[in-house]
């Protein structure tokens, strides 16, 4: 069969659908990647045929980082907040033709179309134009539910969350509309998802079910279209991880700190807040960069910076890890049971700091209200013999990475295989 697989975004958006294009692949099927231009060689590493598909991350990223720090901090000066989320959007909205064309000739001829979240309508109004089975891959609970905060009440939660998809609706409903119509589709009266499920699309919910209690209950009515298979990953090694290891072996266990693809304001500033945090606590610490520059940071001798390693080989021998709040970097700490705090800076990771803090292996803050006296305050919190213990618990009840990627491509296959034969 001849998969698409459309995904756009972050490393970590788009590596679930590697993850799945390689299995594809490995199957014997004809796969083709539309990513990142700057992420094609990441797609074709793994070993697939990858196109470039919208503007590079480098476009948005700060954009989008600006946004959120500056929302928190200063969210009733609205003029000063729609100028950043304009600027964040803008590159996206301006590449949506080109996307769209882009994906309309990829689809000729396939059997199935698999997007992420970035860009589910452009992708749904491709299937739609190519009469194409579409599936959605999903690394968060997107879909309106009472489930992702806890401490909300569910009636209120859904309230919000169908609030939110007609806000996405409505920022690109002029640019979707255009599409619609290049494509001979007629105009659009309501937000994607709804328009996906009427579709009777399949709906995977790349995540594990552990970290969002009762959910997949509330949406048993859903029957077969929104299946649980756990976080999709490729747990790479790198040519980093033995000497990693080595230092690793070599002192007492480090934390971990990460800030994945959202580069950090200033590496000097957060060098030595983990520098000064890290020595009052008597702990050293491994620093992956992600798309952070720290090259001309000075270091203290307790502190390592990396780049790239294997999230799998390294999280378990480590005493803690710090990071973003990733749904990939989240799924490998809990999958390494090992306390986790999340430093979060966007709006998805807020949704994954409090699922760790519901499942009590750790806590969370907005990274730029982080200072050294909360970080030493955190650590010291996930440091206790209560967190690992709880941390083990949890890791024994997630689904493995490799079990997670065969689980996804038997259900696109089958999904495939049904719609072609109805």
């Amino acid at each position: 069969m001849r998969f698409v697989l459309a995904f756009y975004g972050t490393r970590g958006d788009v590596e679930p659908g590697v993850a799945l294009g390689r299995e594809l692949r490995r199957r014997e099927h004809d796969v083709c990647m539309a990513v990142p231009p700057d992420l094609v060689v990441f797609a074709e590493a793994a070993g697939l045929d990858a196109v470039a598909y919208g503007p590079d991350n480098q476009a948005w990223l700060e954009s989008t980082r600006n946004f959120w720090a500056r929302f928190f901090r200063n969210f009733w000066r609205l003029k000063e907040l729609k100028k950043l989320l304009r600027e964040s959007r803008e590159p996206g909205t301006r590449a949506w033709a080109e996307m769209s064309t882009t994906l309309t000739s990829l689809t000729e001829g396939a059997d199935l179309l698999v997007t992420g979240v970035s860009y589910q309508e452009l992708a749904s109004n491709v299937a739609e134009y190519r009469d194409t089975p579409l599936a959605t891959l999903l690394w968060f609970p997107i879909r309106v539910n009472g489930r992702i905060v806890p401490v909300v009440p569910p009636p209120a939660i859904r309230a919000a969350m169908r609030a939110y998809e007609w806000l996405v609706w409505r920022g690109v409903k002029n640019v979707e509309n255009a599409q619609r119509r290049e494509l001979g589709l007629p105009r659009s009266t309501r937000p994607a998802p709804g328009r996906i499920a009427a579709r009777h699309g399949l709906e995977i919910q790349a995540y594990d079910e552990v970290c969002f209690p009762g959910l997949a209950a509330e949406w048993a009515s859903w029957g077969d279209q929104r299946p649980f298979v756990g976080t999709l990953s490729l747990e790479a090694p790198t040519d980093a991880d033995d000497e990693v290891m080595a230092w690793i072996a070599a002192g007492t266990p480090p934390i971990f700190f990460g800030f994945g693809s959202i580069p950090v304001e200033s590496p000097a500033d957060t060098i030595a807040m983990i520098g000064t945090a890290c020595a009052e606590l008597g702990e050293r610490a491994l620093v992956g960069a992600g798309w952070s520059d720290f090259g001309d940071v000075p270091l203290p001798e307790h502190v390592r910076v990396v780049n790239t390693v294997n999230f799998a080989t390294i999280f378990p021998a480590c005493r803690a890890v710090v990071h973003h709040g990733g749904a990939g970097t989240t799924a490998a700490s809990l999958r390494a049971g090992v306390p986790t705090l999340i430093l979060w800076m966007a709006d998805v990771q807020v949704m994954w700091g409090a699922a760790i803090k519901r499942l009590n292996v750790g806590t969370s803050r907005r990274f730029s209200a982080t200072t050294k006296k909360t970080l030493v305050a955190d650590l010291r919190t996930i440091l206790a013999p209560e967190y690992q213990i709880r941390a083990r618990a949890v890791a024994s009840r997630m689904a493995k990475s490799e079990e997670s990627v065969a689980s996804a491509a038997d259900l696109v296959e089958k999904f495939a295989l049904a719609r072609s034969a109805g």
